[in-house]
């Protein structure tokens, strides 16, 4: 038994599908899926989309449930804007990198020696440390929220280096960088992407801002993975190289399904490396298992849910238009 995601016994011949649908209907809920999930359980999601974005149509629903297969911090975001609603995460194991690399404590000292700097806070994060943060960004709305920041404020751009160190580039913002990176977008290998480059000469490469310079040097579309999504149905040609965690090609091929997708390569010469090993933990008997039992559930004490909820107002009330939208743009970064 899997103690911890409160599967037990044998789901041999349990129509699961079928009864996902039968619990979603008698629970009132909503089910969300990420861009990185499985093909199957995006297919079954009422929604399916980026992780602010999600939390924000379930919160708009009159559902009594949100089933969030994603990750924690995505779950934990549901619950900030959806208090009075049950959130629950199909394995509770599902974190991040990011996450990982940001632990309140530190991060919380790292802003006392720093008192002069505000915190703008990648989504990426947990509950805490968004708690701690003044402004929460996603890969859509950053650019954005920059600008609205006076020239002469300093500050603290965590828990990703990649995304911070684009922004910088981009802007020309000096920032101190938390020294945090996604697994995923890490993966990518400068070689093997030159490789294929070559066999399919004239493609263009849509990039997530997670990656590397390295990678996202030879970009000619960075944006997030709303953003990426609409440059993959728009651009023109019939091929394009993603380098982004593989499960969004799904979207990309029910949108376009005459138009070739290729994941960019890892180290390994395939992809296969890049798929999120804890968006994989989610899976069509998780769901059910969490429907049915309507656990694991996303709990946050409350007083750290205003905190932390106050970062994300302050979000949204500078760039609300932003959320889902991609708004990077297609823009060719330089090495220098």
């Amino acid at each position: 038994m899997d103690a911890r995601n409160g599967i037990g016994g044998s789901l041999t011949g349990v129509d699961l599908r079928a009864e996902i649908d039968r619990l979603r209907t008698e629970r009132n809920a909503v089910i969300l899926a990420h861009y990185y999930q499985k093909p199957e359980i995006q297919d079954l999601a009422d929604f399916v989309g980026d992780s602010l974005d999600l939390s924000k149509k379930a919160a708009a629903t009159d559902a009594d449930v949100i089933a969030f297969c994603g990750v924690r911090f995505m779950a934990e975001t549901a619950k900030i804007l959806s208090p009075d609603k049950i959130v629950v995460l199909p394995d509770m194991d599902a974190g991040c990198s990011l996450e990982d690399s940001c632990p309140p404590d530190k991060f919380a000292a790292f802003r006392a020696a720093h008192p002069d700097h505000i915190a703008l806070t990648y989504i990426n994060c947990s509950t805490e440390v968004k708690a701690l943060s003044d402004v929460i960004v996603t890969s859509s709305s950053a650019e954005k929220i920059l600008s609205q920041i006076p020239l002469d404020q300093k500050i603290i751009f965590g828990p990703d280096k990649n995304l911070g160190g684009y922004l910088a580039r981009k802007t020309g913002r000096e920032m101190l960088l938390w020294p945090g990176v996604c697994i995923v977008h890490e993966a990518f290998s400068e070689t093997e992407l030159l490789k294929l480059q070559l066999q399919y000469p004239g493609a263009p490469i849509a990039a997530h801002p997670e990656c590397p310079p390295y990678i996202l040097d030879h970009a000619d579309y960075v944006g997030s993975t709303s953003g990426i999504l609409a440059f993959a149905d728009t651009m023109p040609g019939d091929t394009l190289i993603v380098a982004t965690e593989p499960h969004i090609i799904h979207q990309m091929q029910k949108a376009a399904p005459l138009k070739n997708f290729i994941g960019a390569p890892g180290a390994d010469g395939n992809c296969n490396c890049n798929i999120c090993p804890y968006m994989a933990l989610n899976t069509m008997e998780k769901l059910y298992v969490a429907l049915r039992d309507l656990t694991p559930r996303v709990e946050i004490e409350e007083g750290l849910r205003l905190r932390a909820k106050k970062s994300l107002d302050a979000m949204l009330a500078m760039a609300s238009g932003t959320v889902g939208m991609g708004d990077l743009g297609p823009l060719r970064v330089s090495g220098d």
